[in-house]
């Protein structure tokens, strides 16, 4: 399910709004092999941590705002686990702040990664944005 806000306002009311769960995506082997090739050695965590870019829209849109930037991220924390082809994963999240910034409001949005296969989360991550006026 996807939040709606419409224009900066909104933004800055929205600390503290539940986000998701966004649709499962399966974690296919070709995903899985398609990244061991780009990132060698990398652990899969960092897959799921890339993919926070993939769930963000269908979890929060932000209208009547000139541009919405990933600035980058906060705080990271991984679990340490195996990613079985056929896992599927989703997200959910919420606002843990909207603060003033230069342009406009820069937001931080908690991003949890889970799994049907764990009931604990594989990734979360502090999501970092900025809403433009």
């Amino acid at each position: 399910m996807t939040v709606v806000l419409a224009g900066l306002d909104e933004v800055r009311a929205s600390v503290g709004t539940a986000l998701g769960p966004t649709e499962w995506v399966e974690i296919s082997q070709a995903r899985l092999d398609e990244f061991a090739a780009a990132c060698p050695g990398a652990d899969v965590g960092w897959l799921l941590l890339s993919m926070t870019n993939l769930f963000m829209p269908e979890m929060v849109t932000v209208t009547g705002v000139s541009a919405g930037l990933n600035i980058g991220t906060g705080e990271i924390r991984f679990a340490t686990t195996d990613l079985a082809p056929g896992t599927r994963v989703r997200a959910r999240g919420s606002i843990l702040s909207a603060d003033e910034a230069r342009g406009g409001v820069q937001t931080v949005i908690h991003i949890q990664v889970e799994s049907d296969a764990s009931p604990h989360p594989l990734v979360q991550v502090h999501a970092l944005s900025r809403w433009l006026d």
